[in-house]
Parts: C-alpha cells; sequence; structure tokens
C-alpha cells in the first residue's frame, strides 16, 4: 500500500471523527402527513447498512452496501416502495482477495468491502457491482439477478476508491472516485479495461475530505454525488460531458438526524420513482448498532440543484410515504424465525470473513463443526454473523451440543472489537453453560483480549436455549444481556451486562454470531436448528 493510499484511509478515519451540529445551510420546509396519508419513519431500516447505493430498476428499487471483512460481500437489498426492504443477495461471493480474507495468516478486520457502486445496464439486462479492495485493485462482478448467480467480470489496476459507477444513456460506462481529488475513468465497452481516467475537481480547503462518490446523469447534466465525512453532503454539476468542468454546491451540513443520540445523515445515493419523484437514501452513524439507512424526499431548484427536504429544520422522522404502484407482494422480513430448512442459508447471513466450506453444511438445520484451533474467537473460522435489529432485539439460539468435544467452545455472542458470548464449554467430560466477556482488539485489530468466564452453570441433555439481547440506541455504551434455558420456556439470566461499545472507528456495529471452535482438537460439531430475531 502506497504513501499516498494510507493518508487517504488516515483521512477518511479523521474526518469521521466530526461530530453532530446545527443546520448551515438553507432548505425548504415539509408539510407534515396529515388525515389519513400513509406515511413512513426513519430509519427506515434499523440495521446496520452504510454507503447505501440505491437504484430503480422498473418497478423494483436495489441497494448495495458494505460489509468489510464479512463474508459474502456487498448485500444487495430490494425493495418496490423505499421503505420496506429485504436482502435479496450478495454482489461477492467470497472475498478471495487474499490469505487475510480466509484468517490464515492474517485477518481483514475493517479491510475488505468499503463503499462501493451497484449500477444495472439495461442494453445487456445485466447488473454490475465495483469496488477497490486494500487500495490495490477494482474488482467489477456482474449478474442478471440480484439473488445471482454473481461472477468476477474483471480486475483493473486502478483502485476507484469509494466510487460511483454511471451507465451513461449512450451505454458508455464511466466511474466517479477518489477522496479529496475526485477523478472520472471510462471503461471499455465491455466494462473489462479502463480507457482513461481523468482528475475533475480538486476539494477546496474550506471543505476538507470529500469522498464516497455516486455518479449520475439527469436532465443532460452529470453530477457528482460526495460526502463529507461524517457530517454533511456536497454534489459537484457539469454541463460539459462527464469530465467536467464541474461545479460544486452544498447539499446538507451538520443537519440533526432522525435517530436520537445519532450522526448527521450522509453517503448515499439519489433515485427517482415512477412518478418522477426525488428521494436520497443517506446512513446515520448510530453506534453501537452501525450505520442505519434514512430517507428523505428531494426537490430540485430551477437550475438544477437537490435540496433535501426537511422537518422543523432537520431530516424528519416521519415523511409522506413515496407514491409508488402497489407492490406485487410483501418483502421478507428482516426478523423473525429461521430454522434453517433447505440446503443452503438465507441472505441474511454472512460469515466473519471467509468460512472454511468443508466444515459446515446446512439441512433442514445448521451444522458447524470445528474449523479452527484456538483460543481466541477472532482468529476462529466459520463463525456466522446476523444483523442486530434496533432499537433493541434478542436473539434466542436452539443449539444442541451432544457431539461437542472435549475442549471445544460453542454459542452466541454479541460480536465487536469488543465482544463476549454464551455458551457451552466442553472440558474434562463435563459441559457448563458460561458467559464470557473481556474479548478486545487494539485499534490496529489485533486480539488484546481472548475473555473471562465471568459466570457458568452445569447443563445436561446435549440440547440448551442460548439467549442476547442487545439495546443500540446510539449516543452511549448500551447494555447486553445473556441468558439461557434448559427446558425452552424459563431462561435463566447469565453473567452481568456487557457494555457495548460506541466508537465508530471499527465502522461495522456489533452483530449476533453463532460459533464453534476447538481449543484442543477438530472434530466436534453443534447444530443449530432455529434461530429467532424478535423486537419487544
Amino acid at each position: 500500500m502506497d504513501m499516498s493510499c494510507s493518508r487517504q484511509f488516515l483521512n477518511r478515519r479523521r474526518a469521521l471523527a466530526a461530530g453532530t451540529g446545527l443546520v448551515a445551510g438553507a432548505f425548504l420546509p415539509l408539510a407534515t402527513a396529515s388525515g389519513t396519508t400513509a406515511a413512513y419513519t426513519n430509519p427506515v431500516i434499523w440495521q446496520d447498512f452504510a454507503d447505501i447505493d440505491v437504484i430503480r430498476v422498473g418497478a423494483t428499487y436495489y441497494a448495495s452496501a458494505s460489509t468489510m471483512h464479512y463474508s459474502p460481500g456487498a448485500p444487495v437489498l430490494r425493495s418496490y416502495d423505499l421503505v420496506n426492504w429485504e436482502i435479496a443477495g450478495h454482489s461477492v461471493p467470497t472475498l478471495d482477495f487474499g490469505a487475510k480474507y480466509d484468517l490464515n495468516g492474517g485477518r481483514g478486520y475493517v479491510r475488505g468491502i468499503w463503499a462501493s457502486s451497484l449500477a444495472h445496464r439495461p442494453s445487456n439486462r445485466t447488473f454490475y457491482w465495483l469496488g477497490q479492495i486494500d487500495f490495490a485493485r477494482t474488482y467489477i462482478y456482474t449478474a442478471t439477478t440480484v439473488e445471482g448467480p454473481w461472477s468476477r467480470l474483471t480486475t483493473i489496476s486502478t483502485p476507484y476508491y469509494d466510487a460511483g459507477l454511471l451507465v451513461d444513456s449512450d451505454d458508455t460506462l464511466y466511474v466517479a472516485y477518489g477522496n479529496t481529488t475526485i477523478s472520472v475513468a471510462q471503461l471499455s465497452r465491455d466494462g473489462r479495461t479502463q480507457v482513461r481516467t481523468q482528475q475533475v475537481f480538486t476539494t477546496p480547503p474550506s471543505v476538507g475530505t470529500l469522498e464516497g462518490a455516486r455518479f449520475y446523469k439527469i436532465n443532460g447534466q452529470y453530477y457528482i454525488f460526495l460526502t463529507r465525512p461524517a457530517n454533511g453532503q456536497y454534489i459537484l454539476k457539469s454541463s460539459s460531458g462527464p469530465f467536467g468542468p464541474y461545479t460544486m454546491r452544498q447539499v446538507l451540513l451538520d443537519l440533526r438526524g432522525p435517530i436520537p443520540g445519532g450522526g448527521v445523515p450522509h453517503q448515499g445515493g439519489l433515485v427517482q420513482t415512477q412518478s418522477g419523484a426525488w428521494y436520497y437514501m443517506a446512513f446515520v452513524d448510530a453506534y453501537p448498532g452501525g450505520r442505519m439507512p434514512a430517507l428523505a424526499p428531494v426537490t430540485w431548484t430551477p437550475d438544477g440543484w437537490p435540496v433535501v427536504q426537511l422537518v422543523n429544520g432537520a431530516w424528519g422522522t416521519s415523511y409522506p410515504s413515496p407514491a409508488v404502484p402497489t407492490p406485487p407482494r410483501q418483502v421478507t422480513p428482516m426478523t423473525g424465525v429461521d430454522t434453517f430448512d433447505g440446503t443452503t442459508l438465507k441472505p441474511r447471513w454472512e460469515w466473519n470473513h471467509n468460512p472454511d466450506n468443508t466444515k459446515w453444511s446446512v439441512d433442514n438445520g445448521l451444522t458447524l463443526r470445528t474449523a479452527t484451533v484456538t483460543n481466541d474467537l477472532y482468529w476462529a473460522r466459520n463463525t456466522l454473523t446476523h444483523r442486530i435489529q434496533g432499537p433493541t432485539s434478542t436473539a434466542t439460539v436452539e443449539l444442541d451440543f451432544s457431539a461437542m468435544r472435549d475442549g471445544d467452545r460453542a454459542g452466541l455472542a454479541l460480536l465487536r472489537d469488543s465482544s463476549a458470548w454464551i455458551g457451552i464449554k466442553r472440558d474434562g467430560g463435563a459441559t457448563r453453560v458460561v458467559m464470557v466477556n473481556g474479548l478486545t482488539m487494539d485499534g490496529n485489530w489485533n486480539t488484546t483480549g481472548t475473555g473471562t468466564e465471568v459466570a457458568s452453570a452445569p447443563v445436561s441433555g446435549g440440547r440448551v436455549r442460548l439467549r442476547a439481547s442487545a439495546d443500540i440506541r446510539p449516543g452511549a455504551s448500551r447494555p447486553g444481556t445473556f441468558s439461557y434455558s434448559t427446558d425452552g420456556t424459563s431462561f435463566t439470566r447469565l453473567g452481568p451486562a456487557f457494555s457495548m461499545g460506541n466508537d465508530w472507528r471499527f465502522f461495522m456495529g456489533y452483530r449476533f454470531a453463532l460459533f464453534n471452535h476447538a481449543t484442543q482438537a477438530l472434530g466436534g460439531a453443534v447444530r443449530v436448528t432455529r434461530f429467532e430475531l424478535s423486537t419487544p
């Protein structure tokens, strides 16, 4: 990684420390909904989906998000109304970008899938995902349906940092990218190579950092939508073509967001409904849960600049629902029960790094065979994660531990750079349910604590229900609590409350995580027959 790339990463991190302030721009008021007018509430998704790129194809909306070190990467969300969303698939089937993403001699925490782009090309009815990895190169994946299969189209040696992909009206592919210095690249007709690239804008020092590009052509004008992390949004406009010159205008700065204790909505995308209305979907920093998508209507000035519609000087907690046709069906809820029916994982699940696919299976239940001998959960392969639903939610797991071996550890974690878990320890032929906290990483994502057992109880019979409850309201450290049941009805609290940290630097929010690893030798297994994510 060259020094300029290192500086970009450091600038990104420093800028994200910016706090929330007061509105500093001119915005149009929006009348609140009245009578029987349908309305939606922000955040539209209270789960961790950051760096949103949102598009519409026909009557269907799609969005892509960052996933860092989780695999598969770059989830594709689907909606018919911009408010209710489901997870349809992943654009990056596996993070085959080096051994560290396999937890093999290295670790990919806070690397991997950063801000990337999703586009649809009508000429070949194909979806394109584009993103750079490790400041080294850019990857493009394609699929004819968002469910997949997705396959790698090409690798380009230029790392398009925080890129936005534009399919122009003449079918030419362009990419806007960069940090502070913004460039535009033109791709070959088949999308496999770079034809040219040119710097088109340098951010004024008075603005600071701009990144997170989204690239649009609207009414013959070219727009590059950029974020000032983590408190602003700006837009560049060119009337002379994709390579500029561009002029800049502020869209929002220090705007109060819709989540109490959360940050300023920023780094998202613009999308137009079938009826011609425009919306901006951004994310709100809302740790410990992560970065939550919020939606606001947008109008345009006569000279072609977007204006976010506000409620009482802030990004509204509620707006009239978008006027769209009746959805063809209800989307799949992001909460509820998964019994691991069938033979594949549902797209709600992502592994912590790439899994060892020889050590897990789904067959009307999830089997996790031990894949790593370690006393460090952060090094353990085949840890399966699920986003937490805000503002509070509970995960309950039915676990068959009868095939565990001595030294094995299996359970349900609240996983981040500071973690805790409830689960089963088998040692010397004895089995206990335990609560462990003190799993920690430093700012370079090296393990500094492998955990301390703080409570335990004997269990027998081979089956247990484990429960983790998480409060992810932002603004302060929040509690996570653990309990267990041997009869399926009565749950017993185990251990003290775990303090879920709200530092932003890990980027991803806390997740529920299912794990099974060995500390002595491989060969053991557990079976998860039911997972339920519920809200109060």
